[in-house]
């Protein structure tokens, strides 16, 4: 299965529920269309940066980093050659539709 990604501000509406409209956590899940794990998370995110804590994260090391940058270059990449394979210039045009000329005659 892929993972989903959601933009911060879903994931900012979504706690909203539960935070201020008093949603509980299993329903603002169901309704947003979002595991129970993932909107606990959220929530906890949101209370937390509330408070005015700030989210902590492990010092990546420099072999994490070339990978996430590999993977985001993969990923670029990846979609330019979607891109490629489906623009219309770049296949060659069916018999049918040819323009006439002396280009396509034979002598």
């Amino acid at each position: 299965m892929k993972k989903r990604n959601f933009s911060a501000e879903f994931k900012r509406e979504s706690a909203q529920l539960v935070v201020d409209q008093n949603y509980t956590v299993a329903d603002a899940a169901k309704a947003m269309d979002a595991g129970l794990s993932t909107m606990t998370r959220w929530v906890k995110q949101l209370r937390d940066e509330r408070q005015g804590k700030t989210p902590e994260a492990s010092p990546m090391t420099p072999e994490q980093i070339e990978i996430r940058e590999l993977r985001k270059k993969l990923q670029r990449i990846e979609m330019e050659n979607e891109i490629l394979k489906n623009c219309p210039w770049g296949k060659p045009r069916p018999e049918s539709q040819k323009l006439p000329g002396k280009a396509g005659r034979l002598i």
